[in-house]
């Protein structure tokens, strides 16, 4: 039951995202679902070997490549899902800082 209701607050998350900034486009719901459904599989198996792998560079910027490396899973599910893309880094960036306040919040009142 925790899985589902974190995956609806991704779903929440990223739909948010996709309306407030540009660059972020999502076809329809069932792509959206989806790509909640992906971004928390790779957020469980292919992120913490990332980090591992950018550890010293992580080290180096003080935490900061972190916002890089999210951004990255973000994209990475983009190029992996038809209909849903992301324009750049930038918007990849924002994007995951939108999802991250947005699940942050809904969190908290759940």
């Amino acid at each position: 039951m925790g899985f589902v209701i974190r995956l609806i607050i991704s779903m929440v998350s990223l739909g948010l995202a996709a309306r407030i900034i540009p660059g972020i486009y999502v076809n329809d719901w069932v792509t959206l679902f989806l790509a909640a459904l992906l971004l928390s599989v790779v957020n469980a198996i292919i992120k913490p070997i990332f980090i591992l792998l950018t550890l010293p560079l992580t080290i180096l910027t003080l935490g900061l490549f972190l916002l890089v490396v999210n951004a990255a899973m973000l994209g990475l599910v983009a190029w992996l899902l038809p209909g849903f893309s992301i324009a750049g880094l930038v918007p990849a960036v924002l994007g995951w800082l939108v999802m991250a306040v947005v699940g942050g919040i809904l969190n908290s009142i759940i």
